[in-house]
């Protein structure tokens, strides 16, 4: 049974948390799952070598959220390094026939070949022995060749199809970041525009008398008022200075109601149990006139002019 080592919990738990499955992380990655559990189980022999160890820990750093550099610096000891015949120079995707190490058999008849011709110069039966066991060889040989050659193509076309796919992964990266900024950019303008706006809206109070307060409402060219009820049921009567009214029944716990007084002057707001009542005003809390635990009832009578446009 494999012992997880700290960077595979530290990872494992991570992607756990962002709530992601090995299949989510493949399909993100474009990383075999079994070279995923390879990772979190520290059990770096499944991988096809030192340099896609690190270059896999990469990626499912980043797709975790987790920083690579950061990784690789405190998890050091857990993590193999790569060794310069890693990536054999001058790069490339499989090795010449050249570069592939020789069977032993093929080099033992190497080293007996100065004794063979020795003993072929004396004796004829010699001579035919080694016309014989030469052939034998090359016939290996060719076989040799031949399964080499089968190999390396499908190591080619595996090594080939891993780089298109983390091609496109990291390309899917490169679009994720642009549109994430994009995003934090527009959130950026979006909440300057409701402080530019929260700056100019002004709400004054004006009088306060047994359970009633009123305030004055201005700097803004819109009243748009939410009455919500956190804790309680309460009962809730809303009503214009005129005495029209636009609400008249209980507000039910966690129920929110949406009032738009912008063309009225003035607004009366009746509340029977004031406790976890919370007001906005275009967006932004507003505080009831009193304590609520010292003041139940509360009425709130909020004045309101206009601003015109410049």
């Amino acid at each position: 049974m494999l012992i997880l080592t700290e960077l595979g919990q530290r990872l494992r738990q991570e992607r756990e948390n962002k709530g992601m499955s090995l299949e989510d992380l493949q399909k993100n990655t474009k990383i075999q799952k079994r070279y995923l559990i390879g990772i979190e189980e520290g059990n770096y022999d499944v991988m096809p070598g030192k340099f896609y160890v690190r270059a896999f820990i990469k990626q499912y750093c980043e797709a975790v959220g987790l920083n690579p550099d950061d990784i690789f610096d405190q998890y050091k000891t857990d993590i193999p390094t790569t060794q310069t015949d890693d990536i054999p120079q001058p790069l490339s995707r499989v090795r010449s026939r050249k570069e592939i190490p020789q069977n032993t058999k093929a080099s033992k008849a190497a080293d007996y070949l100065p004794t063979i011709l020795v003993v072929a110069g004396v004796l004829v039966v010699g001579i035919i022995i080694w016309v014989i066991a030469q052939n034998i060889v090359s016939g290996r040989q060719e076989d040799q060749a031949a399964n080499t050659e089968q190999t390396n193509n499908e190591v080619q076309q595996s090594e080939e199809q891993q780089a298109s796919n983390e091609d496109q992964a990291a390309k899917e990266a490169i679009e994720k970041e642009k549109a994430e900024k994009e995003k934090a950019a527009k959130e950026d303008e979006e909440k300057k525009d409701e402080e530019k706006e929260e700056t100019k809206q002004a709400y004054k109070e004006v009088q306060k008398s047994g359970r009633n307060g009123t305030y004055e409402l201005s700097g803004t060219d819109e009243f748009k008022l939410e009455v919500s009820s956190t804790q309680a049921d309460t009962w809730l009567d809303v009503k214009n200075g005129k005495g029209n009214s636009f609400y008249n029944a209980m507000l039910k716990n966690g129920e929110t109601k949406e009032f738009d007084f912008t063309k009225e002057s003035e607004v009366r707001v009746n509340i029977g149990f004031s406790p976890g009542v919370q007001l906005k005003i275009n967006g932004q809390d507003v505080s009831l006139p009193f304590d609520a635990n010292q003041q139940v009832r509360q009425v709130v009578t909020i004045k309101y002019e206009q601003e015109k446009a410049q």
